[in-house]
């Protein structure tokens, strides 16, 4: 499957916002939009005018590099989003919360979603016993995640295992490296910096 293997704190730039794509070295003077908070390439520093379809259109791309999604992966989660009950800007962000990949590094398991989608595909998790390796499954209720007894000791997994803010939609006990999905994220509970209703406007034009 095609993915973007070029420098991710050019994506950050791109949005003019911080994506936390590279886990920890985010969080230091090292980030790349702390250094140059303007857009890359030769005409970055221009400032531009914005049409409201490229609002709406930059609102996607922020999204959807955030969780680290390809725009055929997005569109689906959208288009299941939308024939739920609900808010359908809402449901869509819930869906992308509930991704395998995104619950590991939201209880801390990995620095970054990418990291975390490796650690996956590595297959150094179990969901209600069962080996998980598909960082696109989406958790119920109920589930309980644990890390394989062979993982425990995986550099990635000790260094990324701190006293992270966990959301209350999630509980975790960071000495088992176990964790439950205690219910499903609400809206308030999903701290990303993104109006999914410019998204819905986008796909809904």
């Amino acid at each position: 499957m095609a993915k973007y293997n070029g420098p991710v704190c050019r994506l950050c730039r791109r949005e003019g916002a911080k994506l936390y794509l590279k886990g920890e070295r985010c969080y230091t003077a090292k980030c790349a939009i702390d250094r140059r908070g303007y857009a890359p390439g030769q005409h970055g520093q221009r400032k531009k005018k914005i049409s409201e379809f490229g609002l709406r259109m930059r609102e996607k791309q922020k999204a959807k590099r955030i969780y680290g999604l390809l725009e055929s992966q997005f569109r689906k989660y959208f288009d299941i989003a939308e024939r739920q009950k609900g808010v359908a800007g809402e449901n869509f962000l819930r869906l992308l919360e509930r991704r395998f990949d995104n619950v590991i590094f939201r209880l801390g398991f990995a620095d970054s979603r990418q990291q975390a989608k490796q650690l996956v595909r590595h297959s150094h998790f179990t969901i209600n016993g069962k080996k998980a390796t598909i960082p696109s499954m989406l958790v119920k209720v109920g589930d309980v995640i644990e890390v394989k007894e062979n993982a425990k000791a995986a550099k990635e997994i000790v260094e990324a295992n701190a006293a992270k803010t966990v959301p209350a939609w999630l509980e975790v006990d960071r000495e088992a490296l176990k964790a439950r999905v205690v219910t499903l994220p609400n809206r308030e509970e999903i701290d990303i910096p993104v109006q999914e209703s410019l998204i819905v406007e986008y796909y809904s034009r």
